[in-house]
């Protein structure tokens, strides 16, 4: 094993960055490989042309018949781009994505052939289905599930596969994808906010939710990660020392970019160019080998197919650079994890961004309409919210080495804080127009310059406001966009539905002006949700007991995050909004239990190998060179031996106490996987894996850690720190 982490070590350091041309434009690349609007305007009769748009527009449904038209389009498209076959590209329950090849090819007898792809192959298939996580909601033996075509979302090649992005439903029509939620959520978000949006500007007929990810990820590179078994089958470390020097100084976020890095980088948003991916930024992150790119806000549905597809492509440009590319969100410990940062607003069809101040007290006033709402959503739903960004590997991040705690907050910054105050002293009832002209020239009125120095100074806050949109910063790395972006768009939706409902019975009860019913409704938004507020450092004792006192929940691991996913009150909105039904909500609940419990499981499984057929030999091997070592000094120096051997003689003593601990703790975590995987209800089983299993990977680490600064350093198997994280 040593000779192989030397081999690795070797190969990397004589690896030269690959040759990229970036000469030709971003701009004459981008999109070339989608079947885009102007691609559809060369390939498409007007009248299909017209059916996709109207579909993409206002949700208008296909017809079959038109849809044959789209698919020949759509097919002599792709083959003149050298596509030989087609897909229905969907994101399942798995956390990637999932596509199965046909060729254009049919055969017509008499030994002759034609490429065809109709209709019906475009707008629905059934692939095998029996594979996929369904939390229940179908059986093994009943394989049928559909996918279908999602023509909000273009079509595009990838190598030589025409790839259709659709939703994934069971037979029974419940959803089995992350799509399908998000889909409706993202419907109900624009029913509720355009019917808001009308108490301002009468034109507003429709209004999309945008969203702009940041991917953080880290570059290994193929030889070094191959050489360790724990990166190979988890995606992180399990185990190792930290490098002397890891980001302490500072001195590689926003430095120079390596050059092995930066020809990746060039490769991939060349790749992200051709299939209308619009990657925008790129630099190091805070630590070794950590990098970011974030593309230019998109539509959400678009920008969560952006992702899914990006983290695909992201991994085939690695292979070409002898890279292993690493999501997951603490793959090293001790230095920062990775994030994936959700950049959320709302924009009318008028061209307004409903989290961005505008040029006069209407504007505003619908600014703070859209903000406090959006704050209330959060402050009644935090528990729903932290269970969206839970999972097995988030767990390590938040609350680590600038990573968001688990307990959900907003930051909002010192001057909005003083508007809200401002406006939580609103009069009950009518206001008089000497308080209404104060309002709306001293406080609303002013928004737009308050937020010249709104800059976000908390780097530590799970969901902040940071100008024209909410960050929602506690999302993890590998994680999938639609989770989060579901839930978020579902609360806030309800949430609107619930101001539209109040302020109409203000005016309609209380016989209120319009402006009075807001600013009356809002007032009492401000008062419910100030707990949730919080300007605040993220980290310690000091915000628990804060967070406690003040109402918030603190669930630190996810079995106790996700059970907020099937409280009443969740299943209820889901399901009220036209979300998920009781049964989808369950379903999902079941698969992320299940999921973390197979994470916990394969990891337990791994470490326990390392650690005895890997870390203990070698220790073993040390030791009883030390032993050889002691006994040629006594056969030298006789009963004075000790004197010259009593560093050696400690060794020896440490190693064996450390080979001990680790032998006595992987039979203990064995014992314990066993036990809980007798366990019939998932929840218990998930809960014993979480506070029974997971707790003795520490132990077991600590001591291997130990024995790798006790053992040569030439005898040691697994690739250290100061080589994964140093040599790029």
């Amino acid at each position: 094993m040593s000779t192989l982490r030397f081999y690795a070590v070797k190969k990397t350091l004589n690896r030269k960055p690959v040759y990229i041309d970036e000469t030709q434009r971003r701009s004459e690349l981008f999109g070339s490989n989608v079947f885009n609007e102007a691609t559809m305007r060369q390939f498409l009769t007007k009248e299909a042309f017209n059916s996709v748009m109207a579909a993409v527009e206002t949700g208008a449904k296909i017809d079959r018949s038109v849809a044959d038209h789209i698919s020949t389009g759509m097919k002599e498209w792709s083959i003149s781009k050298g596509a030989t076959h087609y897909s229905h590209w969907f994101q399942p329950l798995t956390g990637s994505t999932a596509e199965k090849h046909d060729a254009f090819f049919e055969t017509i007898g008499n030994g002759l052939a034609i490429e065809k792809f109709g209709g019906a192959q475009l707008v629905q298939q059934e692939p095998d289905a029996s594979s996929f996580p369904n939390g229940g909601i179908r059986n093994t033996f009943e394989a049928r599930g559909y996918t279908a075509w999602d023509p909000t979302s273009p079509a595009f090649i990838y190598g030589t596969t025409l790839c259709i992005p659709t939703v994934f439903v069971a037979y029974t029509g419940e959803a089995l994808d992350y799509k399908t939620p998000l889909l409706r959520a993202l419907y109900a978000m624009d029913t509720a906010a355009v019917a808001v949006c009308k108490y301002f500007d009468k034109n507003v007929k429709k209004v999309n939710t945008s969203l702009g990810w940041e991917q953080e990820y880290f570059l290994i590179d193929s030889a070094l990660a191959a050489s360790r078994p724990d990166i190979v089958q988890t995606g992180r470390t399990l185990l190792g020392h930290s490098a002397a020097k890891g980001q302490q100084l500072d001195d590689h976020y926003f430095g120079s970019i390596p050059a092995r890095a930066l020809a990746y980088m060039m490769d991939l948003e060349v790749e992200c160019m051709l299939l209308g991916i619009p990657v925008k930024t790129r630099h190091n992150e805070v630590a070794p080998n950590q990098f970011e790119l974030a593309p230019i806000f998109d539509e959400a549905n678009l920008a969560v197919d952006h992702n899914s597809l990006l983290m695909d492509v992201m991994h085939k440009v690695a292979e070409r650079h002898n890279f292993k590319v690493l999501f997951h969100e603490k793959p090293f410990a001790g230095v920062n994890g990775s994030g994936k940062h959700n950049n959320w607003s709302l924009s009318t069809d008028t061209g307004v961004n409903l989290l961005g101040p505008g040029k006069t007290p209407m504007s505003n006033l619908q600014f703070l309409t859209f903000f406090i709402n959006t704050i209330k959503a959060v402050n009644d739903n935090e528990e729903l919210l932290r269970a969206a960004i839970a999972s097995a590997s988030n767990d390590h991040r938040l609350g680590a080495n600038e990573a968001p705690p688990a307990i959900m907050s907003i930051f909002i910054g010192e001057q909005l804080t003083r508007v809200l105050n401002e406006l939580e002293n609103v009069t009950n009832g009518k206001l008089s127009p000497e308080e209404k002209t104060e309002l709306k020239l001293n406080v609303v009125g002013k928004i737009p310059d308050v937020l010249l120095d709104n800059t976000d100074r908390n780097r530590t806050s799970p969901f902040a406001f940071t100008g024209n949109k909410f960050e929602f910063r506690a999302v993890g790395s590998t994680a999938n966009c639609a989770n989060p972006m579901t839930v978020l768009n579902t609360i806030v939706a309800k949430q609107l539905r619930d101001f539209k409902a109040e302020v109409d019975k203000l005016i309609k009860k209380k016989e209120m002006k319009k402006d009075d019913a807001i600013f009356n409704v809002l007032r009492d938004y401000i008062k419910k949700s100030k707990n949730i507020l919080f300007e605040g450092n993220g980290y310690g004792q000091a915000w628990e007991k804060e967070a406690e006192k003040r109402g918030l929940s603190n669930h630190r691991t996810t079995p106790e995050a996700l059970k907020a996913k099937v409280s009443e009150k969740a299943i209820k909105i889901f399901d009220e909004m036209g979300v998920m039904n009781k049964i989808e909500s369950e379903a999902r609940y079941e698969i992320e239990m299940e999921e973390y419990i197979l994470r916990i499981q394969i990891e337990g499984r791994v470490l326990g190998d390392i650690a005895r057929n890997h870390i203990v030999p070698i220790a073993v091997q040390y030791q009883n060179r030390l032993i050889k070592n002691v006994k040629g000094l006594k056969e030298i120096y006789g009963d004075d031996f000790k004197k010259f051997a009593q560093e050696q003689l400690n060794l020896i003593e440490d190693i064996s106490e450390h080979i001990s601990s680790i032998n006595s703790d992987v039979t203990r975590m064995t014992d314990e996987r066993r036990t809980a995987n007798l366990v019939e209800d998932f929840e218990i089983r998930a809960s014993d894996y979480c506070f029974k299993v997971k707790p003795l990977f520490d132990s077991i680490r600590y001591h291997c850690d130990k024995l790798e600064l006790l053992v040569d350093d030439e005898l040691w198997p697994m690739t250290k720190y100061r080589e994964l994280l140093f040599t790029c």
